[in-house]
């Protein structure tokens, strides 16, 4: 199997107004998944297909002010996410964002030499509903 981009996590001020943008540019993606804030307002959303997409998230006040919108870090499927952990903490990268254990994939985070987050998931079902399961 290659390795294939899958997403790219962003960092924005108006969830809403970039999903008015990325779905008048690309009318196949849809809002596939997210987490809303109590008020109502998006905290993140997926927009895109069963499998490509943008996970756009809601920069807090304090984000804004240091770095802005901008990139939290890119996602790419991989054949088998142990491999490449192997590969990259031989080669003395250190491990980011640790999430929690899910039945359909695997995912593993690291940060390179220049501080960008790299995601790497490892899918254990073809199912997109699987996949792209946000419940657990």
């Amino acid at each position: 199997m290659e390795c294939q981009l899958e997403h790219v996590n962003l960092r924005v001020k108006d969830i809403d107004e970039t999903l008015k943008f990325i779905t008048t540019a690309m009318p196949n993606f849809r809002a596939r998944g997210g987490e809303h804030h109590e008020n109502g307002n998006w905290r993140w959303v997926h927009v895109g297909t069963d499998s490509t997409y943008l996970c756009l998230n809601v920069a807090d006040e304090e984000e804004t002010e240091k770095k802005g919108p901008g990139m939290n870090h890119i996602g790419f499927i991989v054949e088998n996410a142990e491999v490449v952990r192997e590969r990259l903490e031989q080669a003395g990268y250190k491990e980011g964002f640790v999430p929690e254990s899910h039945p359909h994939r695997q995912r593993i985070y690291y940060i390179d030499g220049n501080g960008v987050e790299w995601e790497f998931v490892d899918y254990y079902s073809d199912d997109p509903g699987e996949r792209n399961d946000y419940e657990l």
